[in-house]
C-alpha cells in the first residue's frame, strides 16, 4: 500500500499497541486478542502487516493482519511457552508481497531458530548446520531469506537461504573471530543483494553489501568512530540498492545515513 505506514506506540501505562496510518492520514490502532504489547513493523505493498505480541505470561506470538482487517495469530512448531520464549517475526523485512513471513522462535531450551511461514500457513524451521543459534532477518518476493547464525565459539556468520532451501554461508573479510564478533544483521532485496554489518577484532562496526554473485563490498560512513562500539551499522537495503542505517561517531553520538547505489 503506497504511502501507508505501520508501527507501534506506547501508552501511558507502558503498553505497546500497533497502528496503521493510511495515505489519507487516518490512523487505525490494533492489538491481537490477548496482547499486552503489540509490535508491528512490516507492511507489504498490498497492505498486509506482520509483527509479534507478548501475552500476559511474557510469551511471544506472531501475527498477520490482512489488508481486509482479519487478524491471524500463529506460533512456530517447537516454540517454547515460557516467558521470553515463543515466536517473533523480525521488523521491516520479515513479510513479502505474497504473504510469506520469516523470523525467529525461541524453544523451551531457550535456543533460537529461524522459520519461514508460507502463505498457506505451513512452517519450515531454519537451522544452519553447526549453528548454536539461527536468526532469519529478511525475505524477498522470490522467497530467498538472509540472516546470520552463531557457532559453538560464539562467532557470527552470515547466510542466505535460496527458495529451494539451499543455504549458503559467508563471512566478511576483516570480521572478528571472537565471541560476539563476525558477520550479522543482514537483509536482502528483490534482486538478491544483501546488506549488513560486521564487528571486527577491535569491536568496531562496519557496513557491507553482498552482490547477488557473492561479491562483498565493505564500507564505512565518513565521520564514523573507530573505537570499540562505534562505527557503521546498516539497517535495510531497497530494490535499487540504496541502504539506510546509522553510525556512531568518535564522541559516541549516533547519526543516520543513506548510502546510494
Amino acid at each position: 500500500m503506497w504511502g501507508a505506514i505501520t508501527g507501534y506506540y506506547v501508552d501511558a501505562n507502558g503498553l505497546c499497541h500497533g497502528f496503521l496510518r493510511n495515505p489519507n492520514g487516518a490512523i487505525t490502532t490494533f492489538d491481537p486478542t490477548g496482547s499486552i504489547c503489540t509490535v508491528a513493523g512490516n507492511i507489504n505493498d498490498f497492505g498486509a502487516i506482520a509483527g509479534f505480541y507478548d501475552d500476559a505470561s511474557g510469551v511471544m506470538h506472531g501475527f498477520l493482519l490482512t489488508p481486509y482487517g482479519k487478524m491471524i495469530t500463529f506460533d512456530a512448531p517447537g516454540a517454547g511457552t515460557g516467558a521470553d520464549q515463543g515466536t517473533y517475526p523480525l521488523l521491516a523485512t520479515c513479510l513479502n508481497d505474497f504473504g510469506a513471513i520469516t523470523g525467529d522462535y525461541v524453544d523451551a531450551s531457550n535456543v533460537y531458530h529461524g522459520f519461514v511461514r508460507a502463505p498457506d500457513g505451513s512452517f519450515t524451521t531454519i537451522d544452519v548446520r553447526g549453528a548454536q543459534a539461527t536468526f532469519s532477518n529478511s525475505i524477498n518476493n522470490e522467497g530467498a531469506i538472509s540472516g546470520y547464525y552463531v557457532d559453538a565459539k560464539g562467532m557470527n556468520h552470515g547466510f542466505v537461504r535460496a527458495p529451494d532451501g539451499t543455504i549458503t554461508t559467508f563471512n566478511v573479510k576483516g570480521a572478528g573471530t571472537g565471541s560476539g564478533q563476525g558477520t550479522m544483521y543482514s537483509t536482502n532485496n528483490q534482486e538478491g543483494a544483501i546488506d549488513g554489518e560486521y564487528l571486527d577484532a577491535n569491536n568496531v562496526w562496519h557496513g557491507f553489501v553482498r552482490a547477488p554473485d557473492g561479491t562483498i563490498t565493505t564500507f564505512n560512513i565518513k565521520g564514523a568512530g573507530t573505537g570499540s562500539g562505534q562505527g557503521t551499522t546498516p539497517a535495510i537495503i531497497n530494490q535499487e540498492g540504496a541502504i539506510d542505517g546509522s553510525y556512531v561517531d568518535e564522541k559516541n553520538v549516533s547519526h543516520g545515513f543513506l548510502r546510494l547505489p
